[in-house]
C-alpha cells in the first residue's frame, strides 16, 4: 500500500567551507606589511585554517596565529632608528654575528612561551637543516625557538639547534612556502611575496650609501636609516673579530677604503637568492591568491617606516581581493 508520499530523498552532505591557508614569505623590515595584509582579510571575513611563515614572514605568522597582530603593530609603529639597532647587538662571533636574543625577547612579549600546538589556528614556521640542505616546517614545539630558527639569517643571526639539526633561515630554501600550507590541509591558499621587487629595487642601487645624513625634514626616515646603517657599521667594525680580521690582514681598520660591511653583503646577497627561488618556487607552486605589494624601495633594516609598509600591505591585499574570485567563499 502505498501513502502517496515520495520516497524520502537521500540528503546531500553540506558542502564544507574551504579552508584557508595563509603564506606570510621572507622579507626582512618589509615583513610588517604582512600585517596591513592581514588585517584586511580580516576585514574581508576570512578566517585562516593556518598560517605559514619564513623568516620575518615567520615571526609575523606566529604573532598574528596567537591574536596579537594588532600589539604587534602598535610596537612596530613605535620604532625608531635607535630601537632597530638595539635589536642589533653584536657579539663575538661563532657561527654568527647576532645571536638573536632581542628578537627572542620581542616575540616573547607579545605571546609569552607557549608551545606552536597550544595557538588558537594552527602555525608553521619554515627553516632550512645546514646539513642536509632541506625544508624543515616546524609544527610543534617551542614557538619561540622556531621563530628564531626561521629567521636565522646565515652570517648574521646564530643558527638553532633542535633535535639533533642545526638550523636557519627558511628562505634559503622556500621562501614563500605554499607546498607547506598545502600540506596542512589548505584547500586555498593565499600567500604573500614581498621580493618580486627586490633585485630591479632600490635596495642594490647602491647597496651602500656613503652621502652625508644633512637632509631636509622631508625625509626624516632617510636620514634616520643613513645614521643607523652608519652605527651599524661602526658597531660591526669596532667588533673584535674585525679588528683581529683587519690585523691579521696588516691592514689598520681606519685605513681600509669604505667597503659594504659584511652584514650589508650577506643581506643583499640572500635578497637576490631569495627572489629568484621565489619565482621558481612560486612558478611551480602557485598559490590561489598571489599579494604581491611594491616594496621594491624598502631597505631591510626599515622597520621605523612601520606605517607606511602596514599601509602598503593593505592596499596591495584590499586590490588583490577585489579581482579575486574565491572571495565568494570567505569562511574556513
Amino acid at each position: 500500500m502505498t501513502t502517496g508520499h515520495p520516497p524520502p530523498s537521500p540528503q546531500q552532505p553540506p558542502r564544507s567551507p574551504a579552508r584557508i591557508g595563509l603564506v606570510l614569505g621572507s622579507g626582512s623590515a618589509r615583513g610588517l606589511a604582512h600585517l596591513g595584509v592581514v588585517r584586511a582579510l580580516d576585514e574581508a571575513g576570512l578566517r585562516c585554517h593556518c598560517i605559514v611563515g619564513s623568516s620575518m614572514g615567520a615571526l609575523v605568522g606566529a604573532i598574528c596565529a596567537a591574536g596579537q597582530q594588532d600589539q604587534l603593530a602598535a610596537t612596530f609603529q613605535a620604532f625608531d632608528w635607535r630601537r632597530t639597532l638595539s635589536f642589533f647587538d653584536v657579539v663575538l662571533p661563532r657561527s654568527g654575528l647576532l645571536d638573536g636574543a632581542r628578537v627572542s625577547e620581542l616575540v616573547r612579549e607579545h605571546v609569552g612561551s607557549v608551545r606552536i600546538e597550544d595557538l588558537p589556528v594552527r602555525f608553521a614556521a619554515v627553516a632550512t637543516d645546514l646539513m642536509t640542505g632541506q625544508e624543515v616546517a616546524l609544527q610543534s614545539g617551542d614557538l619561540i625557538e622556531a621563530v628564531r630558527a626561521s629567521i636565522s639569517v646565515p652570517g648574521i643571526f646564530t643558527p638553532v639547534r633542535r633535535n639533533g639539526s642545526i638550523l636557519v633561515d627558511g628562505g634559503l630554501v622556500n621562501p614563500v612556502p605554499v607546498s607547506v600550507a598545502r600540506a596542512m590541509g589548505a584547500d586555498v591558499v593565499i600567500a604573500v611575496d614581498l621580493n618580486h621587487q627586490i633585485v630591479a629595487g632600490k635596495n642594490f642601487r647602491p647597496l651602500i650609501d656613503r652621502t652625508p645624513v644633512t637632509l631636509p625634514d622631508a625625509a626624516p626616515w632617510l636620514a634616520s636609516y643613513r645614521r643607523a646603517m652608519h652605527e651599524l657599521r661602526e658597531r660591526l667594525q669596532a667588533s673584535e673579530w674585525a679588528k683581529g680580521l683587519a690585523l691579521a690582514r696588516g691592514v689598520a681598520p681606519a685605513a681600509q677604503e669604505p667597503q659594504p660591511s659584511i652584514f650589508e653583503v650577506l643581506l643583499a646577497s640572500i635578497n637576490v637568492m631569495e627572489t629568484r627561488i621565489t619565482q621558481t618556487r612560486l612558478a611551480l607552486e602557485p598559490p590561489d591568491l598571489l599579494i604581491q605589494p611594491r616594496l621594491g624601495h624598502i631597505r631591510f633594516l626599515e622597520f621605523a617606516r612601520a606605517d607606511e609598509l602596514i599601509q602598503m600591505g593593505y592596499d596591495a591585499a584590499q586590490h588583490a581581493l577585489a579581482q579575486w574570485p574565491g572571495l565568494r567563499t570567505p569562511d574556513c
